[in-house]
């Protein structure tokens, strides 16, 4: 078991590096005209970028040689902690508003945002809340509830989706009832329907999903320059720094739509590679989960790999226009700080618990 721990260990650190290594690549690819134009330096995205990777990295290795029976016990402390920055970046004041959305709390010396800080707190939260007793299904809606429902006051519908589903897939991992899934189903469907209809945007971006040719210079422009992107790149792409979409096309091209960028330059072939290197990744972390005889510990690290599939497969479901678009950004690869940075505190638990296996 040791040997087998620390072989997964060293992987799981080597695609981590790989992952950050082709985003850092690529968000450079995406960027250089837009940080030269709007900078005056070429290099501006991918510095910030390689900033927030050198703070996560050094976030993931301390994380990792803390024992996961301390995360534990942080638990509550850290659920207090992310509640209240969430109630905080809500209030006008103290949360920074960007084009109509208040999720950032700018600090002395740092920006946060608490929704994406929520991801890492809800995965140890949860892990420790549905081993330590039997919760039951209104306890751990009123929980869901909670956390997603401050979110959307932001309002950001993509981090509460992803939230909401991290969640779910913990409460059924740690052996709760599949009959479950009809209530809680039902009532998500209800709620997504009542929150889209309550967003002319939202309801555009269904439009948008269920008719492509609505509104080709609005609501349906997005998608239309990503597909156009992937299409460009055929089946070798078109080579690195070749894309011409990421020109002043392609919105959010360093973000969500990186991976049109990625289609664009490295074709079919580049795109399905890259999907494979997650598949790849998420099979070493689920692997750690499955080795894992504490439940705690094996919760904690399946709702890892839930938090990194989730996301991959979002992203990549509404660059390809099988669901509408969500804002959710891709794990490693996306510029972003907030996003990175506790991503690679998630990984930081995973390498953790391998750490800590015994034999």
């Amino acid at each position: 078991m040791r040997k087998i721990s620390l072989s997964l260990t060293t992987r799981i650190f080597s695609m981590t590096i790989l992952l950050l290594g082709f985003g850092l690549i690529m968000i450079y690819s995406a960027s250089v005209a837009e940080g030269a134009r709007d900078f005056g330096n070429k290099w501006h995205f991918v510095l910030l970028q390689l900033k927030w990777a050198s703070v996560g990295l050094v976030g993931m290795l301390i994380a990792s040689f803390i024992p996961p029976k301390i995360w534990g016990k942080l638990a509550p402390i850290l659920l207090l902690i992310g509640l209240i920055l969430l109630f905080l970046v809500v209030i006008p004041g103290i949360g920074t508003k960007v084009q109509g959305a208040r999720r950032w709390l700018v600090l002395p010396g740092i920006t946060i945002q608490p929704s994406e800080l929520m991801k890492f707190i809800e995965i140890i939260y949860l892990s420790s809340w549905l081993h330590s007793k039997k919760i039951t299904l209104p306890q751990f809606g009123f929980f869901v509830a909670l956390t997603s429902g401050l979110i959307m006051l932001q309002p950001d519908m993509g981090t509460t989706l992803v939230v909401t589903l991290i969640a779910v897939s913990m409460y059924f991992l740690s052996g709760y009832p599949i009959k479950h899934l009809l209530t809680i189903g039902s009532v998500a469907v209800v709620a997504a329907i009542i929150l889209i209809i309550a967003e002319p945007y939202r309801l555009d971006r269904v439009k948008t999903f269920i008719d492509p040719l609505h509104d080709a210079q609005g609501s349906s422009y997005h998608i239309r320059q990503v597909l156009l992107s992937l299409g460009s790149g055929g089946m070798t792409g078109l080579g690195i720094g070749r894309s011409r979409q990421k020109y002043a096309y392609l919105p959010e091209s360093t973000t969500d739509s990186i991976f049109a960028v990625v289609g664009e330059e490295l074709g079919f072939i580049g795109g399905v590679a890259l999907i494979m290197s997650f598949l790849y990744y998420l099979s070493l972390i689920f692997k750690v989960a499955a080795a894992e005889h504490d439940k705690f510990a094996s919760t904690m690290v399946a709702g890892v790999g839930a938090w990194i599939g989730l996301q991959v497969c979002l992203n990549l479901a509404a660059m390809t226009a099988l669901t509408p678009l969500t804002g959710v950004p891709l794990p490693l690869v996306s510029y972003g700080g907030s996003a990175l940075i506790t991503m690679l505190g998630g990984i930081g638990l995973v390498l953790s618990v391998a750490r800590h296996q015994k034999n």
